[in-house]
């Protein structure tokens, strides 16, 4: 149909379904006969006319019989050059015959098809409200065909899925040994006297729908492997349709989530606002093109991100994560926010690159934290932020403002050979064990300016560059050493006994 000139934009339907019309001008009324049948005959009329005219004009002076025979001749070639022209008429009229047929016939092929596509959609959907999980998996498995074979629906099929997924659902617990003979009982209770437990009731079975929905989504979101081939006769074979589908946007806004395995997949947009994963969540390698929101998000396992690309911005704003968090050689090329995000156990940022803002305000680190060789290229906000184990930010790189201001660091904090590029501000922060900078880079001040524990602070080594005043913890200074320029204890020696805060005294008793 594309040779025929048509285009199709898609046109809202009810039952959320979007079918594809036409973008044409209405019908118009067809005009009257007339309007072709006097043109056309003036114009065979004026074509003979002219034509004897021509041809008289150019006779020339003949005698009584010859004249007369031309002028007969003249006369036959007039009406043949009207026959002529009136042929071309004929012509073109039944060209526009068959252009019409043409058009109407693709109207009409198309209208069928999405009545077909409509009924199919509408029992698929039908079947996903069945009482029994046979049915529902029939209808879901109904929807995928339809959008594989249907591009211009598979955002609206895939939308229907998520809505399936964002539907109330308690996950069956794992019974104990007394629950497990309890309901062998009951089983063969039920299986002597001929009865059966009413299908679709069974929560495990809700399990399976759901699990085949998620695996719908994640199989359709990984793009095939190229491969190449080196023989000609195989290039030539015609390729399988593909099975991804680009372009996909996930809206899963409170869904429960099972087996969220989204590695390797692309995801134009993603909202899992306020959803829950209750199994390992696997995102390595996923590209997010678009915004990806994760805004009170609960992990309640392993949570694993290693070498993701988030293109758009990211949100993990007041997410817990239960379990080990791996944010390992994640690029965020958009803003990063995970204020007040809480972290139960471990979580990795190792090599992650932070191409815009990063924000960790008021994050909760109740296990290690590692940033190992993080880059920040923009600036980076700590602000009240709680590591009650280890941090960890040797070799990190913090090519902007480094702010982590009120923050508390209850076990060692770690920034050995950290970059800092512009400020690193630690105004009002606790340092409860070591704080080691040691061979760390400042081109800028350290502010430790109401540092609670600033004498825990190791700075050897630390080397200085740039100009310009700064101001260093008390017992630091510069000085020169191999070209360049280091901090060194003011007054070397065994380190003073650090002064203890009232509380501190009151927990350490007399």
């Amino acid at each position: 149909m594309s040779g025929m000139g048509l285009r199709w934009v898609p046109r809202a339907r009810a039952g959320g379904l979007e079918k594809a019309e036409p973008a044409s001008a209405p019908v118009r009324e067809p005009r009257p006969a007339l309007w072709w049948i006097v043109p056309a005959a003036l114009g065979i009329g004026g074509a003979i006319g002219l034509t004897a005219w021509w041809l008289l004009a150019a006779l020339p002076a003949l005698p009584g019989a010859a004249l007369a025979t031309a002028r007969v001749e003249i006369v036959r070639t007039a009406l043949a050059a009207g026959t002529g022209l009136g042929a071309a008429i004929a012509l073109m009229l039944a060209f526009r015959r068959q252009r019409h047929q043409e058009i109407a016939a693709a109207h009409a092929t198309h209208d069928a098809t999405e009545r077909r596509v409509t009924e199919l959609y509408t029992k698929a959907v039908e079947q996903l409200g069945n009482a029994k999980a046979p049915v529902r998996l029939g209808g879901l498995y109904a929807l995928e065909r339809l959008a594989q074979d249907n591009p211009g629906h598979r955002q609206t099929i895939v939308d229907v899925i998520c809505a399936y997924l964002r539907m109330p659902y308690d996950p069956p617990r794992d019974p104990s040994a007394h629950e497990k003979i309890r309901s062998a009982q009951r089983a063969a209770r039920t299986r002597g006297t001929g009865r059966h437990a009413a299908p679709g009731t069974d929560s495990h079975e809700e399990r399976q729908v759901r699990l085949t929905a998620e695996r719908i989504l994640t199989t359709h979101l990984r793009p095939p492997d190229p491969a190449p081939s080196s023989r000609r006769w195989q290039r030539r074979r015609p390729p399988h349709p593909s099975r991804f589908w680009p372009g996909t946007r996930l809206d899963l806004t409170g869904a429960t989530l099972l087996d969220a395995d989204f590695t390797g997949c692309q995801i134009t947009d993603v909202i899992f606002t306020h959803a829950t994963f209750t199994h390992a969540a696997r995102f390595e390698r996923a590209t997010f093109s678009g915004k990806a929101s994760f805004d009170a998000a609960t992990f309640l396992s392993e949570a694993s991100f290693g070498t993701a690309t988030f293109s758009g911005q990211a949100g993990f704003k007041e997410a817990t994560f239960s379990s080990r968090a791996d944010f390992d050689l994640v690029t965020f090329s958009g803003k990063a926010n995970f204020d007040a995000a809480a972290f139960s156990d471990m979580v990795s940022f190792d090599a992650a690159t932070f191409s815009h803002t990063a924000r960790f305000a008021g994050a909760t680190f109740s296990g290690e934290a590692w940033f190992l060789r993080t880059t920040f290229f923009n600036e980076a906000w700590f602000l009240r932020t709680t590591f009650s184990d280890m941090a960890n930010f040797g070799a990190a790189v913090f090519s902007c403002g480094a702010h982590f201001d009120s923050a508390t660091f209850s076990g060692q904090a770690g920034f050995k050979e950290a970059t800092f590029s512009d400020k690193a501000a630690f105004d009002f922060a606790t340092f409860s064990d070591e704080a080691r900078f040691e061979n760390a880079i400042f081109h800028s001040s350290l502010d430790v300016s109401e540092t609670h524990g600033v004498q825990r602070v190791e700075l050897t080594g630390a080397e200085v560059r740039g100009s310009g005043t700064r101001v260093w913890p008390a017992g630091w200074h510069v000085e020169p050493a191999d070209g360049s320029e280091v901090l060194r204890r003011t007054n070397p020696g065994p380190r003073q006994e650090e002064t203890k805060t009232p509380e501190e005294q009151t927990e350490a008793g007399p």
